[in-house]
């Protein structure tokens, strides 16, 4: 016997895509679920650093490519959702840092590469004098530049919980092996169908949207669609865990000639109360294909280099890999925002990068708007067969 049930809309995903799309929904009236395979936030999200950026990487060649301009407003907007002034209410998210900074060496492609920035972003990029340094930078012992951002860091662990806090009962664990998506009959929808201990379960919704990061390929395939397809972008994140580092958030431009700062450090504390250091940036992705050994060694290089007079003696160094994933576009390009594709009644998208999550929601609603909202019947019922998912772990924890 099938048991049959219907909603708005259904979700798969329960990364910051998932979640700030669920909230974003349910604020509009929608019925809407979400099913999450392993556990919420523990991808992409968590192991991102957390930093709500305008795009200052886009611009260190001296002009505002389309992924800048796409994604300079992001942290204005991202303000009014902390401010409980958006859609999307975050009041209750941590801010671990109000303004991101950005240190150059003391060659001179670094200061050009860091003036041209500026110049691009103008407004939004502040040079900071000597006396006013703060207390990561005041011991400094080389010499270099500092400008303050407009960019910050959320607690992302915080934002996950957030989002979760009054969507409990729209959460569902789904593993994709009891799965399948297929066609409804006479119609050109697809649905889903379970297999939970002997029971057929189907779950049909005016639209099913793949917000699953890395696991939208699986999804693709399964529900056999053409029009769209994904990709993966791999790094080899590092992290240092010492009590008493010093608080710091920053980009480190170096002096070649790439655009991708060659170092981004966060601080973070686990769940033992010790400091956490997490450095991306050019030392993830050329990270990748390295073996331990040789990353962690990279990244003592680096943060020795750029942070001298910081004592990391007895500091406990880790890396792991993380893919990023987003739209195939073009042969292997990416999108410069968030991406969405519609066949049949399945959206699929991806927000690109965490910072664009509002945009992300933007472009839905308006890809919903002949979508009828709350005509939907009570899901309630899915939890006898699929249990409330996980909150996801830092990699730290």
């Amino acid at each position: 016997m099938t048991q049959c049930y219907s909603t708005d809309i259904a979700l798969f995903g329960g990364g910051i895509a998932g979640l700030w799309l669920l909230k974003r929904l349910r604020q509009a009236g929608y019925h809407a679920i979400l099913f999450e395979s392993k556990s919420l936030g523990g991808g992409q999200t968590l192991a991102s650093q957390g930093i709500i950026h305008g795009g200052l990487k886009y611009a260190l060649g001296g002009s505002l490519t389309g992924a800048a301009n796409t994604i300079a407003g992001m942290p204005a907007r991202w303000r009014q959702c902390l401010a409980g002034a958006d859609a999307v209410d975050i009041s209750d998210v941590d801010v671990l840092q109000q303004n991101y900074y950005m240190w150059s060496e003391s060659s001179f492609r670094s200061r050009l590469k860091t003036f041209l920035g500026s110049k691009s972003l103008v407004g939004k990029v502040e040079p900071v004098a000597k006396a006013q340094f703060p207390a990561c930078f005041a011991d400094a012992t080389t010499e270099g530049s500092l400008y303050k951002l407009l960019d910050f860091v959320i607690d992302t662990d915080s934002l996950v919980r957030s989002l979760t806090k009054d969507a409990k009962e729209q959460l569902f664990l789904l593993d994709p092996a009891q799965t399948r998506i297929q066609p409804q009959s006479a119609s050109d929808h697809r649905s889903l169908h379970v297999q939970v201990d002997g029971d057929e379960i189907e779950i049909q919704a005016q639209r099913m949207v793949f917000c699953a990061g890395e696991g939208n390929a699986g999804l693709i395939e399964k529900a056999e669609l053409k029009s769209v397809s994904a990709q993966v972008r791999p790094l080899n994140m590092v992290y240092l865990r010492k009590q008493g580092l010093p608080q710091l958030y920053v980009h480190c431009i170096g002096d070649d000639f790439g655009l991708t700062p060659r170092l981004t450090v966060t601080t973070h504390r686990d769940r033992d109360g010790n400091t956490v250091w997490y450095l991306g940036g050019e030392l993830a992705e050329s990270g990748v294909g390295k073996s331990d050994v040789e990353q962690l060694a990279a990244a003592e290089g680096l943060v020795g280099k750029y942070f001298p007079w910081v004592d990391l003696q007895g500091a406990e160094w880790r890396c792991f890999a993380i893919n990023r994933a987003e739209a195939d576009i073009n042969n292997n390009y990416r999108p410069d925002g968030p991406f969405l594709a519609v066949e049949h009644n399945i959206i699929t998208a991806w927000p690109t990068k965490l910072t664009l999550s509002p945009a992300l929601g933007d472009s839905l609603m308006d890809v919903l708007a002949d979508v009828q909202a709350g005509s939907a019947t009570d899901c309630s019922g899915l939890r006898q067969y699929l249990p409330e998912p996980p909150l996801g772990k830092a990699r730290w924890d």
